[in-house]
């Protein structure tokens, strides 16, 4: 059974998820040292075959760091640095001259590593208070081999499950060009209903639980 949300419903979430992007980007650009503009993110609601056709897109010319969501919520995030990304932030945050490549030596990945955990945890921290829910950020990872296979478990553990999918596209951007670093969170099907029952049951004009 598909689960369905009005046009206000895609809104609100929309707007929750812009204000705790809003907090990833700031903490993004005080590491990378430069400016960070964030696209109105997509959101969609795709079954978990979609998913895995997504990722092997990038995959293919991207390293990808994955953090699980922990707590009320299940979820994970994937960030997805290019080969320019990663150049670019071991030159600023590392001062290594590195050629433009998604090999990455350990040092590069721990960098990354940190970063997404960064991002993440702005991202989390910014949900659970406008949410009110109790969840936190697993220390991310860099998945060896290919990322779908573990995807392709979960959603074969979980024949309902038809996740959330917001597929954000920032802008790592200076004055002379603008690099786009993809950004997908995905929660359960479980996890969605969760956010639809408190979006639909809180009064987003006072602050408060509505009262039926």
């Amino acid at each position: 059974m598909y689960l369905h949300m009005t046009e206000l419903e895609r809104d609100i979430i929309r707007e929750i998820l812009n204000i705790g992007l809003a907090r990833a980007a700031d903490s993004f650009a005080s590491i990378a040292q430069e400016t960070v503009l964030l696209e109105v993110p997509s959101l969609d609601l795709v079954p978990g075959t979609s998913i895995l056709e997504r990722v092997k897109v990038y995959e293919k010319d991207h390293v990808v760091i994955q953090s699980d969501i922990k707590g009320e919520f299940n979820g994970s995030t994937l960030m997805f640095f290019s080969g320019q990304h990663v150049q670019r932030l071991s030159r600023v945050c590392l001062r290594l001259s590195k050629p433009e490549s998604v090999e990455i030596d350990e040092l590069q990945e721990s960098l990354l590593l940190e970063i997404s955990n960064i991002i993440t945890g702005a991202l989390v921290t910014q949900l659970a208070n406008i949410l009110k829910a109790n969840i936190y950020g697993a220390p991310p990872i860099a998945p060896k081999g290919h990322l779908d296979t573990s995807l392709t478990r979960l959603v074969a553990q979980n024949p309902l499950y038809q996740p959330m999918v917001f597929s954000v596209i920032t802008h790592f951007s200076d004055k002379k060009y603008s690099v786009e670093l993809p950004l997908m969170l995905f929660f359960d099907r479980e996890t969605f209903v969760k956010i639809l029952e408190i979006i639909r049951t809180y009064d987003f004009l006072n602050g408060q639980q509505a009262t039926h």
